[in-house]
């Protein structure tokens, strides 16, 4: 998986400033801890490169990156201390012609479609998108899309829990940048359990775990239909729709008419991104039967399986 594909799978990437190097280890690690192993580190601080160099060696698996690059001088600095993509606030030719001789990812801030001109004209096929909510945000880069379809976006500047999900569904949009995980003021108290319970709120906003539906084994399709009948006999549940594996109650239940995945049955959890959750879920240990995988015409994850049964239970990952 390339420096992209990471990030897209992450979909966050927390954009931080380091005032005292030591403070980039725990940081880093509670950002980790949160769910998201990435950060933007900023060069608006002195001690930006030596920050980098010290999470790198503490956490060789954490992508990072260095941000707010102005020079050449600064890539060849932040190469030097481990950072893995460079991030400019706007598109200075001289720093992104460098990176791409360098052979380092860069994403350079573009504003403008003159920017996003000059960006495509070097081949490069994913741009910083800042001040995101000041220049239009998501209207503006709906509305760019159409010309330069070619150009996806990492949108940054305004957004944050309230947006990030809108930004997100859209498919030119790879992943949002922010800070409302990581503020100053929490950075410099050294309050890293809150930036880890911020990180963590901003990953579950993200994904959005709810449960779909629960799926119930039986012995055949006559009883899974007499258990779904019983249900709206019950309950009022209406059978809502029937296909060769089950009969669905409301839109909660599915009696499967036989066995089905797992001893009991299935759980099915619905999620905004199947693509994201799944790389959230494998970060965790989590391993997908591949067989169970499948993918819209776009190439998208819409559902897969975990290996593992919870209570007898087997888990698929779904679209909502």
């Amino acid at each position: 998986m390339d420096i992209l594909q990471k990030i897209e799978a992450l979909g966050i990437v927390p954009v931080v400033k380091i005032n005292r190097a030591e403070q980039a280890v725990p940081l880093c690690k509670a950002l980790c801890a949160g769910g998201l192993p990435v950060a933007e580190i900023t060069f608006r601080t002195e001690c930006a490169a030596q920050a980098i160099q010290a999470a790198r060696a503490a956490l060789p698996d954490m992508l990072l990156g260095a941000g707010t690059v102005l020079t050449t001088g600064q890539v060849q600095s932040a190469m030097e201390a481990g950072a893995q993509f460079i991030v400019t606030p706007g598109f200075n030719p001289e720093v992104v012609d460098f990176c791409l001789e360098k052979g380092i990812a860069v994403f350079p801030g573009c504003p403008t479609t003159s920017d996003m001109e000059q960006a495509i004209a070097r081949g490069l096929k994913v741009v910083k998108f800042f001040p995101a909510e000041a220049m239009g945000g998501l209207k503006f880069i709906k509305a760019v899309s159409a010309p330069y379809g070619q150009l996806k976006f990492m949108p940054t500047g305004g957004v944050n829990e309230s947006n990030l999900i809108d930004y997100l569904a859209f498919d030119k949009v790879v992943a949002c940048g922010g800070s409302w995980m990581v503020p100053g003021d929490l950075v410099e108290k050294g309050a890293f359990g809150e930036i880890e319970r911020l990180t963590r709120s901003a990953v579950q906003k993200m994904l959005g775990f709810e449960i779909k539906h629960v799926g119930i084994n039986t012995e055949s399709p006559a009883a899974g239909l007499a258990a779904a009948r019983r249900f709206e006999t019950l309950f009022g549940w209406k059978l809502t729709g029937e296909t060769e594996g089950g009969v669905f109650c409301d839109r909660h239940i599915e009696v499967i008419k036989g066995r089905g995945r797992g001893e009991m049955g299935h759980i099915g959890v619905a999620c905004n991104f199947p693509h994201r959750a799944k790389a959230y879920l494998e970060a965790l240990g989590a391993e997908f039967i591949p067989e169970s995988l499948s993918y819209d015409a776009k190439g998208k994850l819409t559902i897969g399986y975990l290996k593992e049964t919870i209570a007898g239970f087997a888990i698929h990952i779904a679209s909502k």
